[in-house]
């Protein structure tokens, strides 16, 4: 009983905490990109949040073995979810609301350069997947 109620209370937090991802995250930058591998090249000017380091700074939640954290990120890997997120930090990229070029079409799409307003909840679903499987997880 108290490992499932311990199990509910990481689920709510993991809930709460992707909407605190997002609204943060939004009111700097309004659009992020989707990473699928933590291997990918970035740059100085990208800020990479991984899904474990998500959940550590927006729920407090930190996985309690290795094998925890691998756990969260093999059902990503299973529900075809990014493991972290890329935002630009220099500037703001791919404004859906440009006045002076097209916006890009497949924003929010699930595939590339994702929005926080544009109802994209990938980074909502990538957290709380994570953040589920992670608190699963019997070490």
């Amino acid at each position: 009983m108290r490992t499932t109620m311990r199990r509910l209370g990481v689920v709510s937090a993991a809930a709460a905490a992707a909407v605190v991802v997002s609204a943060t995250s939004a009111s700097a930058h309004h659009c992020y990109v989707p990473m699928y591998t933590l291997s990918a090249p970035v740059s100085a000017n990208w800020f990479v949040i991984s899904a474990e380091a998500g959940a550590q700074m927006m729920a407090g939640f930190e996985a309690p073995c290795d094998a925890a954290a691998e756990a969260g990120y093999d059902a990503l890997r299973a529900d075809g979810l990014p493991v972290g997120i890329m935002i630009f930090e220099k500037m703001t990229i791919g404004d859906p609301k440009a006045t002076h070029r097209v916006p890009n079409p497949n924003g929010a799409d699930g595939k590339g350069l994702e929005y926080f307003g544009a109802g994209s909840t990938l980074a909502d679903e990538m957290l709380e997947t994570w953040l589920e499987a992670a608190a699963a997880y019997d070490c």
